[in-house]
Protein backbone atom coordinates (compact mmCIF):
# COMPACT_ATOMS: atom_id res chain seq x y z
CA UNK A 1 0.00 0.00 0.00
CA UNK A 2 1.17 3.55 -0.74
CA UNK A 3 0.65 6.74 1.23
CA UNK A 4 -1.60 9.14 -0.70
CA UNK A 5 0.26 12.12 0.69
CA UNK A 6 3.97 11.32 0.32
CA UNK A 7 3.79 8.32 -2.06
CA UNK A 8 6.01 6.01 -0.01
CA UNK A 9 5.35 2.31 0.53
CA UNK A 10 3.79 1.53 3.91
CA UNK A 11 2.44 -1.60 5.58
CA UNK A 12 -0.94 -2.82 4.40
CA UNK A 13 -2.47 -2.71 7.89
CA UNK A 14 -1.03 0.72 8.86
CA UNK A 15 -3.30 3.49 10.12
CA UNK A 16 -0.62 6.17 9.85
CA UNK A 17 2.17 6.69 7.33
CA UNK A 18 5.49 6.02 9.06
CA UNK A 19 7.19 8.71 6.96
CA UNK A 20 4.87 11.72 7.03
CA UNK A 21 2.38 10.83 9.82
CA UNK A 22 -0.73 11.24 7.63
CA UNK A 23 -3.73 9.01 8.27
CA UNK A 24 -4.19 6.47 5.51
CA UNK A 25 -7.12 4.36 4.43
CA UNK A 26 -10.60 4.79 5.81
CA UNK A 27 -9.50 5.41 9.39
CA UNK A 28 -10.83 8.67 10.76
CA UNK A 29 -9.29 9.67 14.04
CA UNK A 30 -11.04 11.56 16.78
CA UNK A 31 -9.87 15.05 17.47
CA UNK A 32 -8.05 15.46 20.75
CA UNK A 33 -8.02 18.59 22.84
CA UNK A 34 -4.30 19.27 23.24
CA UNK A 35 -2.15 22.35 23.83
CA UNK A 36 -0.58 23.50 20.59
CA UNK A 37 3.19 23.54 20.17
CA UNK A 38 3.32 25.64 17.00
CA UNK A 39 0.84 28.48 17.53
CA UNK A 40 1.31 29.28 21.20
CA UNK A 41 1.74 32.61 22.96
CA UNK A 42 1.88 31.47 26.60
CA UNK A 43 1.00 27.79 26.98
CA UNK A 44 -0.86 26.88 23.79
CA UNK A 45 -4.26 26.62 25.48
CA UNK A 46 -6.06 29.11 23.20
CA UNK A 47 -4.52 27.62 20.07
CA UNK A 48 -5.51 24.13 21.24
CA UNK A 49 -9.14 25.18 21.75
CA UNK A 50 -9.12 26.98 18.39
CA UNK A 51 -7.88 23.86 16.58
CA UNK A 52 -10.32 21.57 18.39
CA UNK A 53 -13.39 23.72 17.68
CA UNK A 54 -12.10 24.82 14.26
CA UNK A 55 -12.18 28.52 15.14
CA UNK A 56 -9.82 31.41 14.55
CA UNK A 57 -7.23 31.54 17.32
CA UNK A 58 -7.63 35.33 17.64
CA UNK A 59 -11.33 34.90 18.43
CA UNK A 60 -10.54 32.37 21.15
CA UNK A 61 -7.89 34.68 22.64
CA UNK A 62 -10.36 37.58 22.73
CA UNK A 63 -12.91 35.39 24.53
CA UNK A 64 -10.27 34.42 27.13
CA UNK A 65 -9.40 38.09 27.56
CA UNK A 66 -13.05 39.02 28.13
CA UNK A 67 -13.36 36.19 30.66
CA UNK A 68 -10.22 37.49 32.36
CA UNK A 69 -11.85 40.88 32.92
CA UNK A 70 -14.88 39.39 34.71
CA UNK A 71 -14.50 40.10 38.46
CA UNK A 72 -14.36 36.56 39.92
CA UNK A 73 -11.35 35.85 37.64
CA UNK A 74 -13.19 33.07 35.84
CA UNK A 75 -10.88 33.44 32.84
CA UNK A 76 -7.64 33.20 34.80
CA UNK A 77 -8.80 30.23 36.84
CA UNK A 78 -10.13 28.34 33.82
CA UNK A 79 -6.95 29.08 31.81
CA UNK A 80 -4.75 27.74 34.63
CA UNK A 81 -6.89 24.61 34.95
CA UNK A 82 -6.80 24.05 31.18
CA UNK A 83 -3.01 24.54 31.21
CA UNK A 84 -2.64 21.83 33.85
CA UNK A 85 -5.25 19.38 32.52
CA UNK A 86 -4.71 19.59 28.74
CA UNK A 87 -1.85 17.41 27.48
CA UNK A 88 0.71 18.94 25.17
CA UNK A 89 0.55 18.11 21.47
CA UNK A 90 2.87 15.21 20.58
CA UNK A 91 6.17 16.27 19.13
CA UNK A 92 6.62 15.37 15.46
CA UNK A 93 10.10 14.38 14.33
CA UNK A 94 10.93 14.58 10.61
CA UNK A 95 12.21 11.49 8.85
CA UNK A 96 15.87 11.92 7.86
CA UNK A 97 16.09 12.54 4.12
CA UNK A 98 19.36 10.63 3.73
CA UNK A 99 17.67 7.24 4.16
CA UNK A 100 16.62 5.45 1.00
CA UNK A 101 13.44 3.50 0.71
CA UNK A 102 13.76 -0.24 0.07
CA UNK A 103 11.02 -1.83 -2.02
CA UNK A 104 10.48 -5.41 -3.03
CA UNK A 105 10.32 -5.98 -6.80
Amino acid sequence: MYCNYCGKVIQDDANLCAYCGTRVGGVIGRKRLVRSRANRKIAGVCAGFAEYFDLDVTLVRVVWLVLLLIPPCLGLLSYLIAWIVMPEEPEMHPVPSGQQQVTNP
